[in-house]
């Protein structure tokens, strides 16, 4: 008995049941909030309300976010933060209708706060768990996808390594079929087979109930690809082509459409649309936040400078922002020196130019406090790449490949490279390129929980360090 096509047969149902399941979610969340804070687990008239115009506004909120579509071969990550973006603009609009209405004061604030945070936490672990039982099942053979390869060179061997080493999402490999006219039909890689060539993958294809047509060749092949689509017209197949971008140092990359074209993003900023306003908000309410927390330590540390040593407090440094403009960084003067121009020279270990206190503040990182007014004018965020003076940047930018896409985000106060270690004096190129490095990960990898890990972690590891001088 097959089973392989069951959950393909029924992928109409399981998407209504996830609907299903996440309106189950919206009203026992709900239910559970009135519950806590209000004491009552009868719905009244109001809370009645909200709840209804809730799941309306679901059904329409909740797809601009691709909540429904298909995770096969996508990271929890992404599914996560899909939920939080669609579940957190569902309790905006929410909130909004709210005011416009004038029934905010019907409501106990608590309560809203509480169905945000109890309903966020089961939205996520329901959808996790179904996800678990659709890998299981998939695992097991009961929701799969058989596949073929076109191109068995280095990159359709590696399409095809990956999917073996993924076999939750249930993309079974079957083989690949070559470019070349007279291939020898050897197997390799796992048990894999070069099944034929370009012209006999149509009748495999129709005849092996083939669901999916990788094409992995190279992008000057379009004559060649052009046959196999025209050959493949009418076959009941998926077609997907794999481009051979993966020598490409890629920040971001995804696939968009823009005006009715498919285009392939191959270094794009993560701050667009919904996640540059996350990203505003963020910074600019911790920043306030901070700022109202620490500014007894500012008077004093500036106070201090003004004692210990002629000049000015804050030492204003020319410095990169996001999409290479240039901005103005605020710090603590700290040395006696203010390089600013076309050569700038790193602070060094016993550096003469650094005062006594400026010596302190460079050790603990006090010197970047006031940096936190650079992230409310806008200029820079609390989470990104240091920024470095620009003459630095001059200087790196022909050295390091990809070294200017840190640009692609605003700067920031602390950022993965440092707490990973890699600040202070860069004095080696190695040096440099593993900070890049770290750069570039952050921004392929952002999302707001990074932001947040990254923020935590500096408390313990980002403020004071050895290379910090």
């Amino acid at each position: 008995m097959k089973y392989s096509g069951f959950l393909k047969e029924h992928s109409h149902t399981l998407m209504w049941t996830l609907r299903g399941l996440d309106w189950l979610v919206l009203v026992l969340s709900c239910w559970v909030a009135m519950s806590w804070a209000i004491g009552t687990s009868t719905f009244h008239h109001a809370y009645t309300v909200a709840v209804v115009v809730a799941s309306f506004a679901s059904f329409t909120v909740y797809p601009f976010f691709s909540i429904y579509r298909t995770w096969r071969g996508a990271t929890k990550m992404e599914e996560a933060r899909a939920l939080f973006l669609g579940w957190t603009s569902l309790f905006a609009v929410l909130a909004m209708l709210a005011v416009l209405t004038k029934t905010s004061e019907e409501y106990s604030r608590l309560w809203f706060g509480l169905w945000y945070s109890v309903g966020l936490a089961w939205l996520v672990v329901s959808r996790f768990l179904m996800r678990g039982f659709l890998g299981y099942i998939r695992e097991n053979g009961l929701n799969s996808r058989r596949i073929v390869i076109v191109g068995s060179d280095e990159l359709g061997q590696r399409v095809a390594t990956t999917l073996l080493s993924e076999n939750w999402t249930g993309l079974q490999v079957a083989g690949f079929f070559t470019d070349d006219p007279q291939p020898t039909l050897n197997t390799f890689l796992n048990g894999l087979s070069v099944l034929g060539n370009l012209d006999s993958c149509p009748d495999y294809v129709r005849q092996h109930k083939v669901d999916q047509v990788w094409i992995c060749l190279p992008l000057e092949d379009e004559q060649r690809m052009r046959a196999l689509f025209e050959s493949l017209d009418d076959v009941p197949v998926d077609l997907r082509f794999v481009p051979d971008i993966f020598g490409f140092q890629l920040i971001n990359h995804s696939v968009s459409e823009i005006a009715g074209l498919p285009v392939i993003d191959l270094s794009a900023s993560p701050m667009d649309g919904i996640s540059r306003v996350l990203k505003g908000i963020e910074d600019r309410v911790l920043s306030l936040i901070i700022l109202l927390l620490i500014s007894p330590i500012l008077a004093v540390i500036a106070g201090a400078i003004k004692l210990t040593s002629p000049g000015p407090i804050i030492f204003k440094q020319r410095r990169y922002g996001i999409n290479g403009e240039e901005i103005k960084v605020y710090k603590f003067r700290s040395m006696t020196a203010q390089d600013n121009g076309a050569v700038v020279k790193q602070a060094q270990k016993h550096d003469s130019r650094i005062t006594p206190l400026g010596a302190f503040l460079r050790r603990t990182s006090l010197d970047e406090l006031p940096q936190f007014f650079n992230v409310l004018q806008g200029r820079m965020s609390i989470v990104g790449p240091r920024p470095h003076a620009v003459a630095h940047n001059e200087q790196y930018k022909g050295l390091i490949g990809g070294y200017m896409k840190r640009h692609l985000v605003k700067p920031g106060i602390t950022g993965w490279a440092q707490i990973n270690g890699w600040r202070g004096e860069t004095d080696t190129l190695d040096k440099m390129e593993k900070r890049v490095e770290y750069d570039l990960y952050y921004i392929e990898n952002w999302s707001l929980w990074f932001d947040l890990k990254i923020i935590f972690l500096t408390i313990f590891k980002g403020f004071v360090h050895k290379n910090a001088y």
